[in-house]
């Protein structure tokens, strides 16, 4: 069986004539012989007010959270009405309906208890891939077609790392298979909820924010689809942002690493994680506007051409802080590094980039801005003795900067990437705090401070030749 796996996001399930609008889409991969998946978000906007109303919960604002689920059953019950076959439409407002029940009581217990543990935020923001695979199925049974929502709290096997779980993945795929094998032969569509799972004991958890996409890598790796299509709302991955850069062009292929960078680095069109499991299995990924449906996208795959460049794109991320630590006592001590990252570790830190001097006496590296404070104290903590002995000066953050990434794979073994992106910067008088490249070469990282973030975006795809005309 040819099978495809299709993913949508938010604003393609977004209301009743968006969702009628993918179920057209779904419906045209059956029609041409595909078993199709279907994995989808909530409607655009509803994680956001569900997690308000957990957040007004914890905090005893019993009207807030009452108020959320009032304002959520309208919308979901306006597009129910909008795109669901009449036969169809009672069913399926009672089961929405009982799910914002779930939400109020779950509220309520938050409330009680004025606290908003991990696992209860959860339980809460999976309520709405849980209500939208429902409108979407329904959707697709009035066009004709066979279809049923699944949760994938039955195919998603992860840890109990509540927020931002991890899936089991051997587990997961023989989950996966176990449910969705036998009614795609049975000629059914499977509408699956993204960005939930559950733990081995079928506790619900989460993938992270924009977690669906992962979701439509693993159940398309583990199904070995064709092909993963991930609908969004634009024409592909971009050079860069077009809020930022009005040129920005659509790329027609890009490799799986270079799609993995763009992510990690600020580019919203995919979840950072979504490459490894297809990646893995060496299947493609296309990434396809379900507004523009018949622009071709972007085709994610190993054997993408580097460009002709060299770089393929520019992100950036804003919001974030530098820490350095220095100190002469440093320069050829073996293990401080170790301890730098173990530190930053224990407390779940993410980091985005490091840098080093060559005499050892510093080492720099970034973090969310939100988390710099915690990892100032970690670090504190860890070189009490150093601090002592004043082989560590100074441990310190510089808030308010940013990363921007160029990115390609054609940047190795093309002489001149650099000068050129520099000469970009310079030109505009724009100061570079730091500067870190991999040995894979597919991705020059500067840090700087955050309001010359968009000038800097904008200098360097125009110099890097990516408007579609001259180079600047």
């Amino acid at each position: 069986m040819r099978i495809r796996t299709m993913k949508f996001g938010g604003t393609s399930v977004g209301d009743g004539e968006a969702i009628r609008r993918t179920a057209k889409l779904i419906g045209a991969s059956v029609d041409e012989g595909y078993g199709v998946v279907a994995v989808v978000s909530a409607m655009s906007g509803v994680t956001a007010a569900l997690i308000r109303a957990a957040t007004a919960a914890e905090t005893g604002q019993a009207d807030v959270f009452r108020s959320a689920r009032l304002q959520l059953l309208t919308r979901h019950l306006q597009a129910i009405s909008a795109c669901v076959a009449e036969a169809d439409q009672e069913q399926i407002s009672e089961e929405v309906s009982s799910l914002l029940d779930l939400l109020l009581r779950l509220c309520e217990s938050v409330s009680v208890l004025g606290e908003l543990t991990d696992r209860g935020r959860d339980a809460i923001v999976a309520l709405g891939e849980r209500m939208s695979c429902r409108i979407v199925a329904g959707c697709l049974r009035g066009l004709g077609y066979d279809a049923v929502p699944v949760e994938a709290t039955r195919l998603i096997v992860t840890d109990a790392r509540y927020g931002s779980a991890n899936p089991l993945m051997e587990e997961t795929r023989q989950a996966t298979r176990d449910v969705l094998l036998p009614l795609l032969e049975a000629g059914k569509v499977p509408v699956v909820t993204g960005f939930i799972g559950a733990t081995r004991a079928g506790v619900t958890t989460t993938l992270g924010r924009g977690g669906s996409d992962f979701s439509g890598s693993l159940l398309g790796s583990a199904l070995g689809s064709e092909e993963i299509w991930i609908w969004t709302d634009v024409d592909g991955v971009l050079t860069a942002d077009p809020r930022l850069v009005p040129e920005a062009r659509s790329l027609p292929e890009i490799s799986y690493a270079e799609a993995a960078e763009l992510a990690y680095f600020g580019a919203k069109v995919l979840h950072p994680k979504t490459m490894l499991p297809a990646q893995a299995a060496g299947i493609p990924i296309r990434i396809k506007n379900s507004f523009n449906p018949d622009h071709p996208g972007t085709l994610i795959t190993a054997k993408a051409e580097p460009s002709e460049q060299g770089v393929r794109g520019i992100t950036a991320v804003k919001g974030l802080s530098l820490v350095t630590v220095e100190g002469r006592g440093m320069l050829g001590v073996p293990g401080i590094a170790a301890k730098v990252f173990t530190a930053v570790a224990r407390e779940g830190i993410s980091v985005l980039v490091i840098t080093q001097s060559s005499s050892e006496q510093n080492i720099c590296f970034v973090v969310p801005g939100s988390s710099a404070e915690r990892a100032i104290a970690a670090l504190e903590a860890e070189f009490a003795v150093e601090r002592a002995r004043q082989d560590i000066d100074d441990i310190r953050a510089q808030h308010n900067v940013g990363v921007v990434a160029v990115v390609g794979a054609g940047m190795k073994g093309t002489p001149g990437v650099a000068a050129r992106v520099f000469d970009a910067l310079g030109s505009r008088g724009i100061n570079v705090i730091c500067i870190a490249q991999g040995s894979s070469e597919n991705n020059l990282s500067f840090v700087l401070d955050e309001a010359d973030i968009e000038e800097a975006v904008r200098a360097v795809h125009s110099r890097s030749c990516l408007n579609g005309g001259a180079c600047a």
